[in-house]
């Protein structure tokens, strides 16, 4: 495991960005009961296409719980399949991360930038201290039909085991670990295929360990806690390690325990593990799924598969499906747009570049990944242009990312009424444009056809911003006065308003 710089001890940050209390899945799910953010589903569901209706249905709202299926039709191990994990509520992901559930958008990314530049190693605890190996099969006894796996569309290739799960590899000259979160089908007993796209960092382990000739370690899991699989769906900066962030984000190690069979750890306190190799050459027909951008993912084609040499498992184990669907109802929602808010604000700002003042990938676009709005403070000629060529190329927003917005600092980025003001009196489109050409995007973006055009993309660049040439003779926007805000703020309940005043940021300047 690679050691990167550890930032201050816990106790040194504000309680409000203090870590979380739980250690693993079972305890975050007692901490959702606690605060109503969890239904219980007794009632037999099956997972042919009916458990993801009733989860498309229920979370087409987006304060709608996590969603706890407990009688799944043929289950013979007492399993129970979790969906929802956190969707579209930020009240799930604050409860995650042990931040204030109360927070603004804002103040929640402001929160994550904090948890996210932190670091802490993991630790590795021996085999029969860890829940996950309660029970462990090997050889013939590996049997993966006997785990859920939804058919979540009726137009998907098959039932997939993988949604809600994380995946380790290691490249075969490196100690850095990679946790990332990929589809994977169910093919049989021992046989899960993999889809990977292009230039994910999974994908380039498995490339670098087949030109070697051998096949590529891979451990997989499918009833993870959330701060794991929410930072495996992030995109950060090669050398980093997710495993780091993810302590540093917790607040406390995590736990990982020596695997059976292959060289990589496995996580002590997980549902559902899997030990496997991906072999050159053995692959099997894999797909469609119905993916985050609300449309079938690639065409059935030929996709890796690992072959199973080991399951561990937590007795009666919660398995994490994660529905992919569109804006409120896909897993990757809220969350996702926080963390990749906060992490293009890193990456920014390691970058140099200053004036920004607030960043947010809108969860409607395409789960965070299609749109990024940035608001600055202009200081220089060229500051808008320059912000937004180096958001569209950042690590956490390189992938996939079609609009960059740039908005003036009295634009809030999480307010898409705000921003669409701004599009309307501020930018000039023959001006404020630019188009940059064979880009990274996604072997599943559908705008792009026929499949073979993918994975490159295109990004256009808005800016949104006043022109910087004019600023100072452009016409002032409405604004109420600073004194008369706060006047009314004091009697907002006195004039009949049960609901808290908004708050205001930007005010009359005289």
């Amino acid at each position: 495991m690679e050691n990167l710089a550890h930032s201050e001890p816990l106790a040194a940050l504000p309680a409000a960005k203090r870590s979380s209390t739980w250690r693993d899945l079972r305890e975050w799910l007692d901490l959702l009961r606690a605060h109503n953010q969890l239904k219980l589903i007794d009632a037999p569901v099956d997972l042919d296409e009916e458990l993801s209706a009733v989860t498309y249905l229920a979370a087409q709202q987006e304060t709608s719980p996590a969603l706890l299926f407990r009688n799944i039709a043929g289950d013979r191990l007492g399993a129970s399949v979790l969906t929802n994990m956190l969707g579209a509520s930020k009240e799930r992901y604050a409860l995650a991360v042990g931040i204030d559930p109360s927070l603004s958008v804002t103040d929640m990314i402001a929160a994550s930038r904090d948890l996210m530049n932190r670091r802490m190693p993991p630790v590795m605890i021996a085999k029969s201290e860890a829940p996950v190996n309660e029970v462990i099969l090997r050889g013939e006894d590996v049997d993966l039909t006997a785990f859920p796996a939804p058919k979540f569309w009726p137009g998907d290739g098959g039932p997939y085991i993988g949604t809600g799960d994380i995946t380790f590899t290691r490249a075969p000259d490196s100690s850095r670990i990679n946790v990332g979160c990929y589809r994977q089908m169910l093919h049989g007993r021992n046989r899960v295929g993999m889809y990977c796209s292009p230039g994910k960092h999974g994908r380039l382990d498995r490339e670098a360990w087949w030109r070697d000739g051998k096949p590529c370690e891979v451990v997989a899991v499918y009833g993870i806690d959330p701060v794991l699989f929410m930072v495996a769906a992030q995109t950060f900066n090669y050398k980093l390690s997710e495993l780091e962030i993810a302590g540093g984000i917790m607040g406390h190690p995590l736990e990982l325990t020596q695997a059976e069979l292959v060289s990589l750890p496995i996580p002590a306190r997980a549902e559902i593990v899997i030990e496997g190799l991906l072999h050159p050459g053995d692959t099997e027909m894999e797909g469609p799924l119905g993916e985050f951008t609300g449309y079938y993912g690639n065409e059935r084609a030929k996709q890796p598969v690992i072959e199973v040499k080991a399951i561990h498992h937590r007795k009666a184990p919660i398995h994490t499906a994660a529905l992919m669907a569109r804006f409120p109802a896909c897993e990757i929602g809220a969350y996702a747009a926080i963390m990749r808010s906060a992490n293009i604000m890193n990456d920014l700002e390691r970058v140099g570049v200053g004036g920004v003042v607030s960043v947010y990938a809108h969860p409607a676009a395409a789960s965070g990944w299609g749109m990024v709005i940035v608001s600055l403070k202009q200081q220089h000629a060229g500051h808008a242009a320059q912000v937004l060529a180096l958001t569209a190329q950042c690590p956490a927003a390189a992938y996939y990312t079609k609009w960059i917005i740039a908005v003036d600092e009295d634009v809030d980025p999480t307010d898409f009424n705000q921003v669409m003001w701004a599009l309307s009196t501020r930018c000039n489109p023959i001006e404020d444009l630019d188009v940059l050409r064979n880009t990274w995007s996604t072997g599943l973006d559908p705008s792009q056809y026929p499949p073979e055009l993918r994975p490159y993309g295109s990004k256009a660049l808005i800016n949104a911003c006043k022109p910087h040439r004019s600023i100072a003779s452009f016409p002032a926007a409405t604004a109420l006065r600073k004194s008369t805000y706060q006047r009314v703020v004091g009697r907002w309940s006195e004039l009949g308003f049960a609901e808290p005043a908004p708050t205001l940021n930007t005010f009359h300047q005289d």
